[in-house]
């Protein structure tokens, strides 16, 4: 494969890649590059660690090296640390330019960010929600001069589900001009992204590594059917038998919510395990120390919701166990590496029954320990009021949604309640009905006997 000069990029771009160790473009990189510099509307799909962030930071590092101004180009992305990754990408690529970025992302100050955003950066990098509120409160800047809008992690930005970014993204496209380029990059392929294909303006470009995105061939797929009871137990024992097994050794382990993710990990702690919790009730400090120490191999196991490791490029994890089952064939295919694909049939992992036994009730006395001190921590209260505290960010008086929360829902009791009435009462219609006709047919009856008799 060609240099990256071969691609179109100007010298100076190319020779700072090589000196962060970027001598050959990727596939996604090679692929999308070219069609971005012709100013084509571009959507990648590759999986995670294969390139995609340098592979729009690049073209458009040299679009803004020719006509250099703010805001150039704004970047939206699923979650925080993920922007924090972007961010750095055009840092370091960026260097030679006296690149200027701006982050905003929700848990960091509103008013320091949007002084940032009114001295016109080069670049913004934001997740929705937050650049939503920054739209609604502020006039101090405007999206109306930008060259790009790049989505990243695009399959989850576009998706309806519990994090549902629709209605900020139509605050956001509502503020960018029509004739932008845009570039769309995903782990993924989705119904969104497909119908996304035929809406793009600027000759659109798609590319899809199959090789990379359905490939199972290096993927060793296990599964454990097991009680809840028991889970925990054979969760502690696969650990346990993998860590004696090898020396460098690392885990992902994925839970469904904050609160079983934060009880795992203090459990596991509790055996001496050198894990670390990642979930969206961590302070943002708290949230990037725990990555940086997992990536640096001072904890070896992570233990994360789907929503907060969406998206990271951690290339270093041997095992990846999925503490509860999906909900989506495609959450599963992020989870594992974005490698999997769903009519793959899954091998039944053999595990020694009588060490597992050995140690259930230790685990299940820890587990429940575990949750006794989380209890006494008040974590679902700290939740609830990390809810308000993002409310009152967001212009809304948390006391007032509270209170058009309850009277919505006793407008959907009432119109249950007269939906069951107005059911009912067809329903008894329609028996009386019944009722009637099946009384007629028999008098008609008794009438015919009586003449029969006659």
């Amino acid at each position: 494969m060609a240099g990256f000069g071969a691609l179109g990029l100007a010298a100076w771009l190319a020779e700072q890649a090589r000196r962060l160790g970027m001598v050959r473009p990727s596939a996604v990189q090679a692929a999308c590059i070219t069609p971005a510099l012709q100013g084509r509307d571009c959507m990648g799909c590759a999986k995670t660690g294969s390139g995609k962030t340098a592979a729009f930071v690049l073209p458009v590092l040299q679009k803004l090296s020719e006509d250099p101004y703010g805001i150039f180009c704004l970047v939206l992305t699923p979650t925080r640390e993920l922007a924090y990754q972007i961010a750095e990408q055009f840092r370091v690529l960026g260097k030679p330019l006296g690149l200027k970025d701006c982050i905003v992302v929700g848990g960091m100050d509103m008013v320091a960010q949007a002084l940032e955003l009114s001295r016109k950066p080069h670049v913004v990098i934001a997740t929705p929600g937050r650049l939503a509120d920054h739209l609604r409160s502020s006039n101090t800047f405007s999206l109306k001069k930008i060259k790009f809008l790049v989505l990243d992690e695009a399959d989850r930005l576009l998706e309806q589900g519990c994090t549902d970014f629709t209605k900020d993204l139509e605050v956001i496209l509502g503020a960018v001009p029509a004739n932008r380029q845009t570039l769309l990059f995903s782990a993924t392929l989705t119904e969104t992204l497909n119908e996304l294909k035929s809406l793009a303006m600027n000759k659109p470009f798609f590319w899809e590594s199959l090789a990379e995105v359905r490939t199972v061939e290096e993927l060793d797929q296990r599964y454990l059917l097991v009680p809840e009871r028991v889970k925990d137990a054979y969760l502690v024992h696969l650990i346990q038998t993998f860590q004696d097994e090898h020396e460098d050794w690392s885990i992902m382990i994925f839970t469904s919510t904050c609160k079983d993710c934060q009880i795992l990990n203090m459990m596991l702690k509790k055996f001496n395990f050198p894990s670390v919790a990642l979930h969206s009730m961590m302070k943002q400090k708290q949230r990037f120390a725990a990555l940086a120490r997992f990536k640096s191999s001072v904890f070896k196991i992570l233990i994360a919701t789907d929503v907060a490791a969406r998206g990271l490029d951690i290339p270093t994890v041997q095992v990846v166990i999925n503490h509860n089952t999906p909900g989506l064939p495609k959450i599963y295919i992020h989870r594992v590496g974005r490698t999997a694909r769903a009519e793959t049939k899954l091998q039944e992992f053999s595990v020694e029954e009588r060490a597992v036994l050995d140690i259930l009730t230790q685990v299940n006395v820890v587990r429940r320990e575990c949750e006794i001190k989380l209890e006494a921590a008040e974590f679902d209260e700290k939740k609830e009021i990390n809810k308000r505290k993002q409310m009152i960010l967001e212009g809304k008086d948390p006391d007032l949604e509270e209170k058009r929360k309850a009277e919505l829902a006793k407008i959907k009791r009432k119109n249950k309640q007269f939906r069951d009435s107005v059911r009912q009462t067809l329903q008894e219609r329609t028996q009386l009905q019944v009722k009637r006709k099946l009384q007629k047919r028999t008098r008609r009856r008794q009438r015919l006997a009586a003449k029969e008799e006659k």
